[in-house]
């Protein structure tokens, strides 16, 4: 298993989109994949910063995917301001 945490909080070099990729392609239907992200995918071309690359991603990420989308405020802010 693979955990990517904050997908999309820094955006990736060329070599760095390109090589993510390849790693989720060769374990694409052969091993397991989490994934975080403020992001909806519509907006990861941001972070991969080719848009032919991002489609071909977030075509095997979702394929056999389970998403959850949580809304609402963020946990962390709504702890910090509680100890205030």
């Amino acid at each position: 298993m693979i955990i990517l945490d904050e997908m999309g909080y820094v955006p990736f070099s060329k070599d760095g989109a390109e090589l993510l990729f390849q790693l989720i392609s060769d374990w694409y239907e052969q091993k397991s994949l989490v994934i975080t992200s403020n992001l909806e995918f519509s907006q990861w071309n941001k972070v991969f910063m080719d848009a032919r690359l991002t489609a071909a991603l977030v075509d095997r990420v979702i394929h056999h995917a389970h998403i959850l989308s949580f809304t609402g405020d963020s946990y962390r802010l709504k702890h910090a301001l509680s100890n205030r």
